[in-house]
């Protein structure tokens, strides 16, 4: 064998790499830092973004919930005769109740249908519609009317806040 071959695999032959020194300007390291910090703002205001369009949904998502089940967008009240009131319901027990309004009084074809159905929210407001129900007298119903209903509200989209009689008998009981 030939002594004259170069070993690359013994420290003697090979050559040292010098590292090359480049000292960099003021400039050039003022560059590469704000290159850096860029980037890094990059995907820091990437996850802001998103963070927000998640919480700008959740909270429209939110509102919209409240505004369609919980706000009432109508207070009102109805005149007229409570026909039936029952409790209804497998896991929430609710009461609703039918009711003959003025309105279908007046009209004489459509005299013996109930027009207006309602959820009563308590058991004392059930009790005094039962009892007016059982008068046969007329009756003034104040109600919030909702877009949507719940469960445990009822099954109408109109819930009973107050029962009292009607004091401004204008027309009697067609049914006496």
């Amino acid at each position: 064998m030939d002594d004259n071959f170069n070993d690359y695999f013994t420290d003697e032959n090979v050559p040292e790499e010098q590292p090359k020194v480049h000292q960099e300007s003021e400039q050039e390291r003022e560059e590469r830092e704000i290159k850096e910090a860029t980037i890094e703002r990059r995907g820091a205001s990437v996850k802001m973004l998103l963070a927000l369009i998640i919480i700008a949904m959740a909270i429209f998502l939110g509102w919209w919930v409240w505004q369609y089940y919980f706000h009432p967008y109508r207070v009102s009240q109805e005149k007229g005769w409570i026909m039936n009131v029952s409790n209804e319901g497998t896991i929430f027990k609710t009461y609703e109740g039918e009711m003959i309004s003025d309105g279908y009084i007046e009209d004489t074809l459509l005299a013996l249908h109930s027009d207006f159905k309602f959820s009563i929210p308590t058991d004392s407001l059930a009790r005094d519609a039962m009892r007016w129900a059982g008068d046969g007298k007329r009756i003034v119903l104040t109600y919030n009317e909702y877009k949507g209903s719940v469960l445990w509200r009822g099954n109408s989209k109109h819930v009973v806040t107050r029962i009292e009689p009607d004091t401004n008998l204008v027309k009697s009981n067609p049914y006496k």
